[in-house]
């Protein structure tokens, strides 16, 4: 299992930087006559070229094309480099759909917030008030976590993508054997049972997939809808979002697409797989979704204007933990996170790897500037395009 492929469907924005020191094959991928340009009309290219540069620099071997959007004051640009297939050697697409992994959490947060606005919970009900003996075993007491510590990742409830089982079925050359397994939030939940907690609740930050997949138990117990179409009634049909979509356990991708790749294994002839088709239940309401570049910008944009929460659900969402004194640019928030870019401008988002993608999307507070962008692989590198997006280099 490559040291990627542990990170997958846990990072953060920062996180996807992780993943590249991890994972960064030596040298671009050498396809420059493959590099997108920016689509005729799609408007302003120019004040876009740093970002351009950045794209084509970031596909490698391991991360063959990267798709972006970014919008801003002055309309909406579309972009793509390197390739979208590897076996015809067609190019990326501007407008892909993709899987967005941990994005997904930000989603899911969002509709908790509306929940707790609207008097159905509050975030510091206990985890145990909503699931009864669901989280117990080996330290674990539901009765001493409250809902915010799920959200901010303060819970110290052991995450399932850890557990040694699990990473063998899903992080290893046998998930080609169980690429279309159907996980249920239960099973998940019980095999992170089985393990001690990192930490008491409160005492520490840790990023666990286990906390939103209880997110989304709880959102089920509260509305008795399954969170996937609380998503749907509240942020995906109200926002117009008609590329985004929770598939449940619908392993296809909707076109236009791309194919996406990865290795799992850290043999040095280990090949790049197509995982372009799996059942997205091993993610759950952890970072099961599919989206593309334009619509996370919708989403983001409308949730920091204030379009989807009151002012005090959205002022929670920004109450932010430190991530860890590795990362002192950056930190968590409820499905949030806040990244200080070198040149000082603060982006709120998120990040979200899942197999053969790696996605990052996020605005400025005042929506005013957004960016979303995916690779179709593990080892893409995120940052620098974001950087340049945001900062012009």
């Amino acid at each position: 299992m490559t040291k990627g492929q542990r990170m997958s469907m846990r990072t953060g924005i920062t996180g996807v930087a992780a993943v590249v020191a991890a994972t960064l094959a030596a040298g671009a991928f050498a396809a420059p006559a493959l590099a997108s340009a920016p689509e005729p009309g799609s408007g302003h290219g120019d004040r876009h070229r740093a970002t351009q540069k950045a794209m084509e620099a970031a596909v490698n071997e391991d991360a063959p094309g990267v798709t972006v959007q970014a919008r801003d004051r002055h309309g909406a640009w579309n972009s793509a480099a390197g390739v979208g297939n590897l076996h015809d050697q067609s190019p990326r697409g501007a407008h892909d759909h993709y899987r967005v992994g941990s994005i997904t959490k930000t989603f899911v947060a969002t509709v908790l917030l509306q929940l707790e606005a609207e008097g159905e919970l509050d975030l510091d009900d206990k985890v145990g008030r909503w699931l009864p003996g669901v989280v117990e075993g080996n330290g674990h007491d539901g009765d001493r976590i409250t809902v915010r510590r799920l959200l901010n990742h303060t819970s110290g409830v052991f995450d399932v993508s850890s557990d040694e089982g699990f990473q063998e079925k899903v992080f290893t050359e046998k998930f080609l054997e169980h690429r279309y397994d159907t996980w249920t939030p239960e099973e998940e939940v019980a095999i992170a049972m089985r393990h001690k907690p990192d930490f008491k609740p409160g005492k520490g930050w840790k990023y666990s997939n286990t906390n939103y997949v209880l997110a989304g138990m709880i959102i089920e117990k509260v509305t008795g809808e399954p969170y996937a179409d609380e998503i749907g009634r509240r942020i995906i049909e109200p926002l117009g979002l008609h590329h985004t979509t929770v598939p449940g356990t619908n392993a296809s991708m909707p076109e236009p697409s791309s194919r996406a790749y990865t290795k799992l294994s850290d043999a040095p002839d280990a090949k790049n797989h197509d995982v372009t088709e799996f059942n997205p239940s091993v993610a759950g309401a952890a970072g099961s979704m599919i989206s593309d570049s334009a619509d996370l910008n919708r989403f983001y944009t409308a949730l920091l204007r204030g379009k989807l929460l009151p002012k005090k659900q959205l002022a929670e969402m920004k109450t932010t933990v430190p991530r860890g004194e590795d990362r002192p640019d950056s930190r968590y928030g409820l499905g949030l996170e806040s990244l200080k870019t070198s040149c000082g401008k603060v982006v709120w988002g998120h990040g979200g790897d899942i197999h053969g993608s790696s996605s990052m999307a996020g605005a400025t507070a005042d929506g005013g500037h957004a960016l979303a962008l995916n690779f179709n692989g593990p080892a893409g590198d995120g940052p620098s395009v974001l950087e340049a997006e945001f900062c012009g280099k």
